[in-house]
């Protein structure tokens, strides 16, 4: 992949240095040793040479850890635990019954899954490694780098009735990692709330905020709700960011565009059908087409394929009565329940499932 611009040119150094995996190394880096203490649950994904993004939507923060992620033998396949939360709560010396688990990521150098956690009102990561052991990750002192989002919103609630929330918990919804730089996804303050965030990784101070807006055909409206889940990916040479929204809106944005100018309006290329709320999202090729997997809160997990995306001009008129429109999508039968998922390789999937309630389970799939 390339870089989109000369911006960049400082960092490919840095990244050159990362890869050494020495103490120094990360020093220069922009990572130092120190405490990690976060304090909400928020999404993750893997950069490179086991440094993990992970944002913070309390703190409206993203850090960048030095996980030491390393290469072990063993067949996950056949190490898959029996009692998720059992072991992930021994880890950190909690009991079960207290433990939240919050996102899954892969590090796809070595296949070991990275899990965040909360118990006793303390965050925490846990690594299960491909023989199917579990290690606690020790953030007390462990190379990483902080990035605080610009004007995120006021940790406080505000409105009323069934609208009551508080916007701090959307500070982040979404992070990637794609041509040396970090995407965000989440809420700002302001009248423009929705926005996408870019900065360099390692991290440096040229962050780029991007106000945004879509079409959205379920409404008849066009509207500046959070993004909910996206990829980063090429669509027809052209890097894209898709994003899905709720009630259940696919978007593609330019990332060209996402230059901290005027707001952006994506195109709807997809209505996947209302009263719903996308989860999680992973990308990948089959048979050289790239298609996505989509999971939701109440309309499974979706296989898109990317064939074709973006010819004409996307949805532009409403989609009733809780119609589909837009690009084409089938339905995985097979994967119910899907809460969290990640690409485990080239041809396969890992997905953490489950209802309310239910005891957690991991399933390793093969790619639809």
């Amino acid at each position: 992949m390339s870089i989109r611009n000369g911006r960049f040119g400082v960092m490919l150094a840095a990244l050159l240095a990362i890869s050494l995996g020495s103490a120094t190394s990360y020093a220069a880096s922009g990572l130092t040793p120190g405490p990690v203490e976060l304090q909400s649950l928020g999404p993750m994904t893997f950069a490179t040479s086991g440094v993990l993004i992970i944002g913070d939507p309390k703190a409206a923060a993203v850090y960048a850890i030095a996980t030491e992620d390393k290469q072990v033998d063993g067949d996950l396949q056949n190490s898959l635990p029996k009692d998720l939360r059992g072991q992930l709560a021994a880890a950190i010396g909690a009991e079960a019954d207290a433990l939240e688990i919050g996102d899954m990521a892969v590090n796809p150098e070595t296949g070991n899954v990275t899990f965040s956690v909360k118990a006793n009102n303390r965050c925490g990561l846990v690594r299960m490694n491909r023989d199917g052991q579990f290690q606690k990750i020790n953030l007390d002192k462990i190379d990483h780098g902080r990035k605080q989002l610009p004007n995120p919103p006021a940790d406080k609630i505000s409105g009323e009735g069934r609208r009551k929330r508080n916007l701090r918990d959307q500070s982040i919804t979404d992070v990637a990692y794609f041509d040396g730089k970090v995407i965000v996804s989440g809420l700002s303050a302001g009248d423009s709330p929705s926005a996408v965030v870019e900065f360099p990784f390692p991290f440096a101070d040229n962050t780029i905020v991007s106000n945004v807006e879509i079409f959205h055909a379920a409404h008849g409206r066009v509207e500046d709700a959070a993004i909910q889940t996206f990829v980063p990916l090429n669509i027809d040479g052209e890097p894209s960011l898709l994003a899905g929204f709720t009630c259940t809106p696919l978007v593609n944005f330019p990332i060209g565009k996402l230059d901290g100018g005027e707001k952006v309006r994506g195109k709807t290329v997809a209505e996947l059908g209302n009263r719903n709320r996308p989860i999680d999202m992973i990308v990948y090729e089959k048979e050289g087409v790239t298609h996505l997997l989509l999971s939701n809160t109440a309309r499974g997990v979706m296989k898109v394929s990317t064939e074709k995306i973006d010819d004409g001009p996307g949805l532009t008129k409403p989609v009733r009565g809780g119609g589909t429109a837009g690009q084409p999508f089938e339905k995985i039968e097979s994967l119910v329940d899907v809460t969290q998922m990640d690409k485990l390789s080239e041809t396969q999937g890992i997905a953490l499932i489950g209802k309310p309630g239910d005891a957690p389970q991991l399933k390793i799939f093969d790619l639809p």
